[in-house]
């Protein structure tokens, strides 16, 4: 099947020029369906779904996802988001010296920065270095968990996860990998890696919408460690109600509280497309789109602010131009949705169903916007994502 023929499976495809696929990837028509399936369900069935299928949706749907990031059944489990995904890691240590050493790029997306920040209050001690190098210089003895993204959010550009891995792994130290702006887009595999937890979310190029992040555990590791951070789904035996807790095996003990089965539901649909297609197809496409969106920006005359090299560049393109707030609102005010960071500049996200006329038409409209002016009107405006 060629990837054109996915579009008509994406209903927001027919009205707008979808190129926030980083930020929130577009939504199959099936994840509505399933949706519906879920209220006709809660609707007709009530407190009886929860047997039927509800109950299961946090491991059978966390197996989805497990599939498209190398994991082994049973490994990952779904949660709210990654920020409640991190903090059950950090709540797995005590964080007393003399290895109680947090380590990580300052270019961490600000939730999870502020979830391992957090933690100095209860010991850990956090250092923040320059970059992915630096990174690994810092590294030693002392360090606990080094937290690291796959792809950075404001530049797209593919850390070097296998360096920063094996160095963790010499010193002892786990290393904890955020593939947000990854999966679905980027391959991964966890069990190669040999990475001790990874954490992600299906807002983005996985199509699975909000609600639905994700934890993988190595297996080996999760019948070590107990969270502290835990609720009655990771209980070994939750309906008994008992008073102490007892954890569940696995990654079941990385649970919390009653799942987010709607969100389940949705994501699910987007997981199961990405999964068809399969991800090393999708970066095949996607390594030849950004590169035409890199060769369209230089004819421009805009400035890049992704990598060049296409082995370090995820599926995004920033680029800046002059007042690209402005010419941002006035793209949304066209339909073409993107979006913008500070001190970054224009977020371009294709994704498998975006046509190569619709980026150049994009990057077209950008320089039309500019020649004529019109954005300077939206100068005080800015699109709400």
């Amino acid at each position: 099947m060629e990837l054109a023929e996915y579009r008509d499976r994406f209903p927001i495809l027919e009205s707008t020029t979808y190129l926030i696929n980083h930020s929130l990837g577009a939504m199959p028509a099936e994840a509505e369906r399933r949706l519906a399936q879920f209220a006709a369900e809660w609707r007709t069935r009530g407190a009886r779904a929860w047997g039927e299928g509800w109950w299961d949706t946090s491991f059978r749907v966390g197996d989805l996802v497990g599939g498209i990031v190398g994991a082994p059944p049973g490994s990952t489990v779904m949660h709210q988001n990654v920020t409640v995904a991190e903090a059950i890691v950090l709540s797995c240590f005590d964080l007393k010296p003399p290895r109680n050493r947090i380590v990580f790029e300052e270019g961490l997306f600000p939730s999870v920065r502020y979830v391992q920040q957090a933690w100095s209050r209860f010991g850990a001690d956090v250092v923040v270095c320059p970059d992915a190098e630096a990174v690994i210089d810092a590294i030693d003895e002392r360090t606990l968990l080094v937290p690291v993204s796959h792809v950075l959010y404001k530049s797209a550009e593919i850390q070097d996860v296998h360096a920063i891995a094996a160095k963790a792994h010499s010193v002892g130290a786990h290393v904890c990998l955020d593939a947000y702006q990854s999966a679905g887009a980027v391959p991964l595999d966890v069990t190669a890696l040999g990475i001790a937890f990874c954490v992600g979310g299906s807002v983005k190029w996985l199509c699975g919408g909000p609600g639905a992040g994700w934890l993988y555990v190595r297996p080996d590791l999760a019948e070590q460690l107990e969270p502290a951070f835990a609720g009655w789904q990771a209980h070994a035996r939750p309906f008994a109600f008992e008073e102490e807790m007892d954890p569940a095996p696995g990654a079941g003990r990385f649970l919390t509280g009653t799942p987010v089965v709607a969100a389940n539901y949705a994501a699910s649909a987007g997981y199961e497309i990405i999964a068809e297609i399969g991800v090393d197809r999708i970066r095949e496409n996607s390594m030849r789109q950004t590169a035409l969106l890199v060769d369209l920006v230089d004819d421009a005359g805009f400035e890049l602010t992704s990598p060049r090299d296409p082995e370090v560049r995820g599926g995004s393109v920033v680029f800046r131009v002059p007042n690209f707030q402005a010419v941002h609102a006035e793209l949304a005010r066209r339909d073409i949705i993107c979006d913008t960071r500070p001190d970054a500049g224009i977020r371009f996200g294709p994704h498998f169903f975006t046509s190569d006329d619709e980026i150049r038409f994009a990057v077209s409209q950008v320089q039309e916007i500019l020649a004529s002016g019109v954005h300077l009107e939206q100068a005080h405006a800015a699109a709400g994502y």
